[in-house]
């Protein structure tokens, strides 16, 4: 692989007892300059994984704050160029802290997969998402990503069943998203006890740590995720920070990234 980034982040998250935080984050959004200062924030505030996501003009899979984040974005004329370049200073003043991309296919594979993966790696990228890309259509992207050492992070949904479960962890690496509602970023909250049952069916299914997201807001949520995934993934209402404050929200996003990061480390004590 390119790097063990993403391992060493779970496996250091597992080592103290607690789920890996991971986080979103739409690229260049207000700006690209301002992007660097919100990437830091979570660093600061905990993130043990981040997620840049590729600002794309159809984001069919997310609601409405990332929606408006990706509008925010390619209003400030954000390109595939701006993203990995932040991706690449980002690696420079983070070695070790795992950034994936992630967003649709489209502008991954506008100059072709192995472009965009020698692209991917040459910024210091770890891992690639491609929402809407599902395997049974992944002749190009997977392997070309794979050949240059990058993770395929797949997502797993509650509709993936076990006849389609092989093929959506064929190929995949880094860690399995678990989508913990069927719909749209950043809505709706998924009942805890069908949240526990998928993480043991996905478990029992894969030695990747899986993380899981869509929905989680507070603490409290985290925390109870946290419990029994490996990795909690926030988004959304990390989005809505950048959309209230704009250029000034480095601050806001640290201080509610170690809100999460604190409900995180005591989760499973508390739960004991």
């Amino acid at each position: 692989m390119n790097s063990n980034h993403i391992s060493s982040a779970f496996a250091r998250a597992r080592a103290e007892g607690r789920a890996a935080l991971v986080t979103f984050v739409t690229g260049g959004d207000p700006t690209p300059a301002d992007t660097a200062a919100v990437l830091d924030a979570l660093v600061a505030g905990g993130a043990d994984v981040i997620e840049l996501g590729m600002p794309f003009t159809d984001p069919m899979a997310d609601g409405p704050a990332i929606q408006r984040a990706n509008l925010r974005a390619l209003g400030a004329g954000t390109t595939t160029a701006d993203i990995l370049g932040i991706a690449k200073a980002f690696r420079a003043r983070h070695p070790q802290v795992p950034l994936v991309l992630m967003g649709y296919a489209n502008p991954m594979l506008r100059r072709g997969a192995d472009w965009f993966a020698n692209a991917a790696k040459d910024a210091g990228v770890d891992g690639i998402i491609a929402v809407d890309l599902p395997p049974e259509e992944d002749a190009e992207l997977g392997p070309a990503l794979r050949a240059a050492g990058l993770h395929f992070i797949r997502l797993a949904t509650p509709t993936t069943d076990a006849a389609r479960l092989p093929a959506v962890l064929d190929g995949a690496s880094g860690f399995l998203y678990y989508v913990s509602v069927a719909g749209i970023t950043g809505l709706q909250q998924a009942a805890q006890g069908s949240i526990e049952d998928a993480v043991a069916r996905l478990k029992a299914a894969t030695d990747l740590p899986v993380a899981v997201g869509f929905g989680v807001r507070t603490p409290e949520q985290a925390a109870a995720i946290g419990r029994v995934a490996d990795g909690v993934v926030v988004g959304s209402a990390i989005v809505d920070i950048v959309a209230a404050h704009g250029a000034a929200a480095a601050p806001h996003v640290k201080d509610y990234m170690a809100g999460l990061a604190a409900a995180l480390a005591t989760a499973r004590e508390k739960a004991a």
